[in-house]
C-alpha cells in the first residue's frame, strides 16, 4: 500500500501498548508493497527499538504467522517470526485490521540491491529446508493444496473481454485498457499456455512439498551483516517444489546476476535435484497470469486510491519489457515441441 490508510496513529500506539504491553513514541507509515490489503509501518519504542508492524484487512488467515513462526523455531534463521502479544496471540486486532508486529530488519531487498554469491547459496539452502519440513497435522491440513485453478485465467479473460467493449474516462483505467487491447493476442496466449500446462499436471502425480510460494526479489531481504531473510508468508501452498523454483533464473527482480548464475549459485545450497520441466514452465507462465489478473483487478477498482493504481500499471506494463518475467518464460519454456 503506497498511500497511508485513514487511521490515526493515536489509535496504533494504544493498540500496541494494550496489545503487546510496548510504549510506542513514533510511528511512522512506509509505502511499500503491492498489496492494497496490507499497510506498514515503522513503530519506535520509547526505550528506541523499532519494531516493523503490519496492518492486515480483509481476509485474515493466522496461518500467516503461526506457520513462519513454527519454521522459525525449527531453527530455520531465514525467516522472521512475529512477536506475540502479552496472551501469546501471534495478531491482535485493531477496527477493520489484525495487527502483526515484528523485529524491525533494516535492510534492503532483492529489488533495491544485488544479492552476493553467498546469499543465493543461503537462499537455496534456506528454501530447501522450508520444502523438506516435517509439519505438524495442524498446520498441514490448513495449508492450501495446488489444484491447479484457473480462476486467475479467468479473471484475465474476462478483463480483456471489458477493455474490449466498455469505455473509460478516468485516466489510469483509460490507459490501462489501450495497453491491453494492444497486447491482447500476446495475453490470450500466455492463458492458453498455461491452461495446457496445467491440464498435463492435472494428469500426474508430483511429490507436492510446502512452498512459500512468492519468493521473488522484494520477499528477500538483506540485513545487517548480510543476514539474508525470506519474508511475507501470507500465501504458503503445498505444490510440487517447481512453485518456488521457478523464481530462480526466472527474471523475478534479482539484480546483479544472470539467469545462469543465480541457478548454480542457488543450487549449490539447495543441493541437486531433478526439475519436472513441465512443472517449471506451468510455473512462470501461471505467475505472469495471475500478476495481470491482480494487477487488472487494482487498477480497475474503483476503491483503488491514485498512487496504488499507477504503481499497479507500471506493475503491468514491467511484464513484457525485453528481459522480464514473459521473455524469460518463452525463452526458457522446454516444453514447446511437446505440447
Amino acid at each position: 500500500m503506497l498511500e497511508k490508510p485513514e487511521l490515526q496513529d493515536e489509535k496504533i500506539i494504544d493498540c500496541i501498548k494494550d496489545e503487546y504491553g510496548l510504549t510506542i513514541d513514533q510511528v511512522a507509515f512506509l509505502p511499500i508493497g503491492a498489496d492494497l490489503n496490507t499497510a506498514v509501518y515503522c513503530v519506535v519504542a520509547t526505550d528506541k527499538t523499532r519494531y516493523f508492524l503490519k496492518l492486515r484487512r480483509s481476509a485474515f488467515d493466522t496461518l500467516s504467522v503461526e506457520l513462519p513462526k513454527f519454521l522459525r523455531d525449527q531453527g530455520i534463521v531465514q525467516i522472521i517470526a512475529p512477536l506475540p502479544t502479552k496472551t501469546g496471540q501471534l495478531w491482535a486486532s485493531l477496527d477493520v485490521y489484525k495487527t502483526i508486529l515484528y523485529p524491525f530488519i533494516d535492510g534492503c531487498n532483492g529489488y533495491e540491491i544485488d544479492l552476493l554469491d553467498r546469499h543465493w547459496v543461503e537462499f537455496g539452502a534456506a528454501l530447501k529446508r522450508v520444502h523438506i519440513a516435517n509439519l505438524p497435522a495442524a498446520l498441514t491440513s490448513r495449508i492450501r493444496r495446488e489444484n491447479y485453478s484457473p480462476h486467475g485465467r479467468e479473471i484475465v479473460r474476462a478483463f480483456l473481454r471489458r477493455v474490449d467493449n466498455e469505455l473509460f474516462d478516468e485516466a489510469i483505467a483509460l490507459e490501462s485498457a489501450a495497453f491491453l487491447k494492444g497486447r491482447c493476442d500476446e495475453i490470450l496466449e500466455l492463458v492458453r499456455r498455461a491452461e495446457r500446462l496445467a491440464g498435463v499436471l492435472q494428469a500426474q502425480a508430483l511429490e507436492s512439498v510446502l512452498c512459500h510460494s512468492d519468493a521473488h526479489a522484494g520477499n528477500i531481504l538483506i540485513g545487517a551483516n548480510n543476514a539474508l531473510y525470506i519474508v511475507d508468508w501470507d500465501e504458503p501452498i503445498l505444490a510440487p517444489k517447481e512453485r518456488d523454483l521457478m523464481f530462480v533464473g526466472g527474471a523475478q527482480g534479482f539484480r546483479g546476476h544472470t539467469a545462469e548464475q543465480e541457478k548454480i549459485l542457488f543450487y549449490q545450497g539447495y543441493g541437486q535435484t531433478p526439475i519436472d520441466p513441465v512443472a517449471l514452465s506451468y510455473y512462470r507462465f501461471e505467475r505472469i497470469v495471475q500478476d495481470i489478473a491482480v494487477e487488472c483487478q487494482q487498477i480497475f477498482s474503483a476503491n483503488g486510491n491514485g498512487e496504488d493504481r499507477k504503481q499497479e500499471f507500471e506493475y503491468l506494463k514491467s511484464n513484457f519489457l525485453p528481459g522480464h518475467a514473459i521473455e524469460n518464460a518463452w525463452k526458457t519454456d522446454k516444453t514447446q515441441q511437446n505440447l
